[in-house]
């Protein structure tokens, strides 16, 4: 049988995300697992070094996307989830995303990852890459990618009470 503890949702606050974000909550809630939203922010400081060299506003530019992502993972997370769900938003920092949602997964031994994913046309994902594709072949759990607009897997609340009824 297969047991979820620890569910992590990999969010860019896009609307395949937000989609990924609701699968992730039904999952917690029907597993009783933690749910976890990570939100990896764009390394300034390391991209502008490697640029042009240090410059003294990185640190407080780099401070400033944080608290930002911060703040607008405190806005997706309501108090029903982190009572619930033991829900967290973490913020981390990095150039590489994909590598960094892997390395959150191992680190906190993540049962699933759930993200969005754009779907982008062949000619874009092959010269963009997909964070995650690269996820789905790097993890050390499970994926669950999502798209926007998806078959609807989880069913709104009006549509399970409806079916509870016809029974």
């Amino acid at each position: 049988m297969v047991t979820l503890k620890r569910i992590l949702v990999a969010t860019d606050f896009g609307e395949a995300a937000g989609v990924a974000f609701a699968y992730g909550r039904e999952l917690a809630r029907t597993f009783g697992a933690t749910l976890e939203v990570l939100h990896v922010v764009d390394n300034v400081f390391a991209r502008g070094f490697a640029a042009e060299g240090y410059m003294a506003a990185y640190p407080a530019l780099q401070r400033d996307v944080e608290d930002a992502a911060a703040r607008q993972l405190d806005a997706l997370l309501c108090d029903e989830d982190r009572a619930e769900l033991g829900a967290t938003g973490i913020v981390r920092a990095s150039t590489s995303p994909a590598l960094t949602i892997v390395e959150y997964a191992r680190e906190t031994s993540a049962d699933l990852i759930i993200m969005g994913t754009h779907g982008r046309g062949a000619m874009a994902h092959l010269l963009m890459g997909s964070v995650a594709e690269r996820v789905v072949r790097t993890a050390p759990c499970p994926v669950l990618t999502v798209r926007h607009p998806e078959h609807e897997f989880v069913l709104p609340d009006a549509l399970v009470s409806v079916s509870h009824a016809k029974r």
